[in-house]
């Protein structure tokens, strides 16, 4: 008799964590395409291939609770707070409230922001968001904490990144509503885009051969997460610089090589969708929950302690023909 595996038998969330419970007659959702991708729902995905005991009897740590559970209160609030919108109008920011908006996100610990249209093909199949604009933004993991990875400490990172920037996003979107602009907030924590290509498209970053998010400041050591909206004059991104880097990748190999589970490919396999598949997760979900949240990957990459203009520097230079100068730098 063949395992039930709930990850691949549910794929929502509790509808009160979705924006539908929350929908007004004037709100007109945008739908994923009917291509998109599935999601999976980590904690189903332990408990099918990881350590459910382990993941409980780690919660007992002091803090890791209070961050799980704040992080489930700001995805209902996400969701919930839609009906806050105030429908004024406003579709046009000028150039003062952007810096402005700016300013007050990385003042809450936001680390780089980018602007994008969002593709119907990263929504999750059967899910909506309200806007198709997206502001996104990163923050930081702490360095010293991840460092230390696998340890309780950069758990206990882990847990805090995710409900802060949930909490961030949501503080963000309430500071649109109190100008008039409508907005969506989408926590790291139950999100219903891949953030990871969103970010991609907003000129953040480019996927890495561990499939997460490298980008200039910080390498893999942040979390994502976004702002839908329909103001219409952001600064969407028009190009992507760091491609070079998925190039430093193929040469690396380091995250590949560190896996304790040999859960990343060596070579990027492609989805049925046409897009990346770079994991497989039914082998990162044992460390995940057995060893403190693993994090290995993200530890053990160059960029992630390295400096950015350094490392390409040195990886352009190690690209040129022997002894012949680099007459383009």
């Amino acid at each position: 008799m063949p395992i039930i595996k709930l990850s691949e038998i549910i794929k929502k969330a509790p509808r009160f964590f979705t924006i539908e419970p929350y929908l007004r007659l004037q709100d007109k959702p945008v739908s994923s395409h009917p291509e998109a991708r599935e999601p999976r729902i980590v904690p189903l995905v332990v408990m099918d291939y990881g350590s459910v005991r382990s993941r409980l009897q780690q919660m007992r740590y002091e803090g890791l609770k209070e961050y799980f559970i704040g992080t489930i209160r700001e995805m209902h609030i996400s969701a919930r707070s839609i009906r806050e919108n105030p429908y004024s109008g406003k579709r046009i920011m000028d150039s003062e409230t952007r810096a402005e908006l700016e300013k007050y996100a990385r003042s809450l610990g936001i680390a780089e922001i980018g602007y994008t249209r969002v593709n119907p093909r990263y929504i999750f199949r059967g899910f909506r968001i309200l806007y198709e604009n997206a502001i996104v933004f990163t923050i930081e993991m702490d360095r010293a904490k991840i460092k230390g990875a696998p340890n309780m400490e950069s758990f206990k990172e882990v847990f805090r990144t995710y409900y802060q920037v949930g909490l961030t996003v949501n503080k963000v979107a309430e500071w649109l509503r109190e100008r008039g602009y409508n907005a969506h907030a989408g926590p790291a924590g139950g999100g219903d885009v891949n953030y990871i290509p969103m970010a991609i498209d907003a000129g953040l970053g480019v996927a890495g051969k561990h499939g997460l998010l490298m980008t200039r400041l910080n390498g893999p050591r942040v979390r994502l997460a976004a702002v839908y909206t329909d103001i219409e004059n952001l600064p969407f991104s028009r190009g992507n610089p760091h491609g070079w880097i998925r190039e430093y990748c193929e040469t690396c190999n380091l995250c590949v090589r560190k896996c304790p589970a040999g859960a990343i490919y060596f070579e990027t396999r492609t989805h049925p969708d046409g897009g990346p598949v770079f994991i497989d997760h039914t082998l990162c979900a044992g460390p995940f929950s057995n060893d403190n949240g693993c994090t290995l990957c993200i530890k053990h990459c160059p960029f992630s302690f390295g400096d950015y203009d350094r490392l390409k520097t040195a990886f352009k230079a190690s690209m040129l023909p022997a002894n012949q100068p680099d007459y383009k730098r």
